[in-house]
């Protein structure tokens, strides 16, 4: 098992070091700073035969099949599909699980990712293996959003807040994981991320700065007249809904923020800065704030896992950002 992350060295001595674990912890923080990377790492220390100080050994019976993913006493919970809700059949096989007898005779451990995905059916019937602990059994939650998590599972966990790395500490690990791509293509992967550098590295992954390059085009093509929504959102099929409202929210927050300051410090990544200054000048405030009100709500909606035809969704939003510049 690999050593923590640089950032997370101390936590880590907080958790591994304790002689008496909780039934259950979440573990909290935005996404992409390595949560997963130390719930595994905290899974192999609870289930090691013969740990060594704050380390799974990596050598017994237990490691090996942890290791081969075939370990009994370890179970993973996470959507069947990327972008999908936990189910309650899901949670159920899962306390199941929680009720039988450790089948090595030591513990058993839980990790259920993401724990925001878990439905509301789901989320309650969690609830009872959490209020009534069976055997040594510990489960690991993982919360990107922890607000969206019900504050019944929350009050039954151990809260860990999961700590960023500097700047300086992203720029570092995304180089040693990225020596390929130039810096300034980390630097802008990084931005795009929130400085969360596993996020930067999975966005890499997914052509996140072709994405972005092909947003932007269209979007000036759009307030151009040179495209319309339906051939936008059409054109957008591959680039994944909650990264387009990430950026459009921040578009019409970067918006919003110009209006009332003209702050031209304050614009955003370089590839808007030219639009978000025209757009402040053509649209009105209440206009900007209606239309940053709708994409929130309607993140909200993608984030929640709702059912949602991802053509018309994202001709409602073109059409809305086209009728900006004509709304002052």
């Amino acid at each position: 098992m690999a050593d923590a992350l640089p950032w997370q060295q101390q936590v880590w001595r907080q958790l591994a070091g304790r002689s008496q674990h909780a039934h259950a912890y979440l573990l909290h923080g935005p996404a992409g700073i390595g949560k997963r990377l130390f719930a595994e790492r905290l899974m192999a220390l609870l289930l090691c035969q013969a740990p060594t100080g704050m380390q799974a050994c990596g050598q017994c019976k237990s490691c090996h099949l942890l290791a081969a993913q075939t370990h009994p006493d370890h179970f993973v919970l996470e959507p069947e599909e990327a972008d999908k809700a936990i189910r309650v059949d899901q949670v159920r096989e899962l306390v199941g699980f929680v009720t039988q007898t450790a089948q090595l005779g030591g513990r058993k451990v839980v990790l259920l990712e993401p724990a925001e995905a878990m439905n509301l059916n789901a989320a309650n019937a969690l609830l009872k293996s959490l209020e009534e602990p069976s055997g040594d059994t510990v489960l690991l939650l993982i919360s990107h959003q922890p607000s969206r998590l019900l504050p019944t599972i929350k009050s039954r966990c151990v809260q860990q807040a999961c700590p960023l790395p500097s700047l300086a500490q992203s720029l570092e690990w995304l180089a040693a994981r990225l020596p390929q791509i130039p810096e300034e293509a980390r630097r802008e992967l990084l931005a795009l991320a929130g400085n969360s550098p596993l996020r930067a590295a999975h966005l890499h992954e997914q052509g996140a700065l072709e994405q972005r390059a092909q947003v932007v085009e269209g979007v000036k093509k759009l307030l151009k007249q040179q495209a319309g929504p339906s051939q936008l959102a059409e054109s957008w099929n591959a680039v994944p809904l909650p990264l387009l409202f990430d950026w459009f929210c921040e578009w019409a927050l970067l918006l919003l923020r110009y209006q009332m300051t003209g702050d031209e410090e304050a614009l955003g990544a370089a590839d808007m800065q030219k639009v978000l200054p025209y757009l402040a000048g053509k649209a009105s405030r209440g206009a900007v704030l209606d239309i940053q009100a709708w994409l929130l709500e309607q993140r909200q909606k993608v984030l929640g896992k709702a059912n949602l035809n991802r053509v018309l969704l994202l001709e409602a939003l073109l059409v809305r950002w086209a009728s900006l510049p004509g709304s002052r």
